[in-house]
């Protein structure tokens, strides 16, 4: 914990004093809309309905964890219905492995998320991307903190 706040002190405007769990999010500002997307994607020049570019990063995202897990000897649990609380996943987890520090836990589930699509305005001949909402793969990592 204390490294995560030496690192990002300048970041924090605030600490919770008591606290069980870290959510960390983030966004790049220049690309988390799709005006954005669309100015970012014409300048690396790709071409709006060929958008395959975000494929090496999801097949990296892929290996990266399944590698993580292999290292750690944990199995990805994929969670098909909303209404199952990760929270008690992690506590069966927690109940066989014992409660030392380190990974606990990996987790997956489709959830929605804003995402973009490719959309050609035949009136401007103006082709860009359109803010959308979707299905994408997310990973929960659960770790305990000493």
């Amino acid at each position: 914990m204390d490294l995560l706040m030496t690192s990002y002190e300048k970041n924090i405007t605030g600490v919770l004093g008591c606290f069980d769990r870290i959510i960390i999010t983030g966004t790049r500002p220049q690309i988390c809309y799709s005006q954005g997307m669309t100015s970012f994607l014409y300048s690396k020049g790709v071409r709006i309905f060929y958008a395959k570019f975000a494929e090496p990063f999801k097949e990296s995202l892929r290996t990266n964890t399944g590698q993580i897990a292999t290292d750690n000897n944990i199995k990805i649990e994929f969670v098909a219905k909303s209404h199952i609380r990760k929270e008690d996943l992690v506590k069966k987890v927690l109940d066989k492995r014992g409660t030392h520090p380190g990974l606990v836990h990996i987790i997956s589930a489709m959830e929605s998320c804003g995402s973009y699509r490719p959309w050609h305005d035949k009136k401007s001949d103006r082709t860009f991307l359109r803010g959308s909402q979707s299905k994408c793969l997310h990973y929960y990592f659960c770790f305990r903190d000493p």
